[in-house]
């Protein structure tokens, strides 16, 4: 049996100029490499979440960008640029909430203007260069937030997290469960309950699965399941991901985490985000800047059943994430350190 720790998440296949993807819209019960090559194919993998993540969504992005640019074919600098431009926006414009899209897509651009005037050949190396060193930095972060997070755990805890901020949401490791796949590696015995996430189901398809390869113990419960988990003394911390954390430590993650994280409030429960420094958006003040995504009401009413679950016509609020408050966050937990409140101070600190 293929095991999917066996692939990373996303990667450049210089044998055949192609960004090489797992299709996370089959999971878990196929596991199916994707071989892409067309702006257009990867600008539909992450619209459609075929790739999906924050982190994993600006290193498609960067791998996407460069293969565009080895099809431009002037060698006219500025030609070169306007067109690159063009292809930048677009691929931006596929999902507006994780800042790690527009993040990877700006440091593409800037390695472009580096270049200067020369010769389009180099230009081609030097972005190849900066695609590559996105994911394999990306790769040394999650360790690295893994290790922080494991220092703020016990052997044997409960943890509970929700959505997917796994491997599938990264290169390796995940963010959220890089401390969870630390501590299987030492011996730490974590006992997990992966929210379900609702309506995509991330937790679900991804989490729970993903986890289970690894053999770490598991538990699949529903998303209105957390509050009774956490009654009943299962739980001693919650660790979530995120795709964009405003300065003043507002942190926007998939539809429901700020309900776990006012649950883990009433039972005193330390509540962590997992956050690699690319999703810290400087321009964000506070959650209120942060656009959210409304996705199609077809994910609520009819997606995962035979038959439409509800009456034709139903209007559907569909937000693809919700802001959890700074004040409901016991710690930002990042590859640079662990930013306690108040993060107005500790996250400016962090981004020096």
């Amino acid at each position: 049996m293929v095991n999917i720790h066996e692939y990373d998440t996303v990667a450049l296949d210089h044998s055949d100029d192609s960004l090489t993807i797992i299709d996370q819209t089959l999971l878990p019960n196929e596991l199916k490499i994707l071989r892409l090559k067309t702006l257009e194919d990867i600008w539909e993998a992450i619209k459609t979440l075929r790739v999906r993540g924050a982190p994993a969504i600006g290193a498609a992005a960067a791998c996407g960008i460069y293969l565009r640019a080895k099809e431009i074919s002037t060698e006219h600098y500025d030609t070169f640029h306007s067109q690159f431009t063009e292809a930048k926006e677009y691929l931006a414009s596929a999902r507006p909430t994780a800042v790690n899209l527009t993040w990877a897509l700006d440091r593409m651009e800037q390695r472009l203007l580096l270049c200067g005037k020369i010769d389009r050949k180099s230009i081609l190396e030097s972005l190849k260069s900066e695609a590559e060193a996105i994911i394999s930095e990306d790769i040394e972060t999650c360790k690295k937030i893994g290790e922080y997070a494991l220092t703020l755990t016990q052997k044997g805890w409960g943890l509970l997290t929700h959505c997917n901020a796994g491997k599938l949401a990264t290169i390796r490791y995940g963010t959220a469960t890089a401390p969870i796949y630390l501590g299987q590696e030492r011996g730490y015995n974590f006992k997990v309950y992966a929210d379900e996430t609702r309506p995509l189901l991330q937790g679900a398809r991804l989490t729970a699965y993903e986890l289970m390869s690894a053999g770490v113990d598991v538990t699949l419960i529903c998303d209105n399941m957390a509050a009774t988990v956490m009654k009943n003394g299962w739980i001693q911390a919650v660790f979530t991901g995120c795709d964009r954390v405003s300065m003043n430590g507002d942190a926007a993650n998939k539809i429901g985490t700020l309900g776990v994280a006012i649950l883990a409030k009433r039972y005193n429960i330390p509540f962590y985000i997992c956050a690699p420094t690319s999703s810290i958006d400087r321009k964000a003040k506070t959650g209120a800047d942060i656009v959210i995504e409304q996705r199609s009401p077809d994910e609520v009413t009819s997606m995962w059943y035979v038959e439409p679950m509800s009456a034709k016509g139903v209007k559907v609020y569909n937000p693809a994430f919700d802001v959890t408050d700074h004040d409901l966050i016991t710690a930002i937990i990042t590859e640079k350190g662990i930013a306690y409140p108040a993060f107005n101070k500790s996250l400016a600190d962090i981004m020096k």
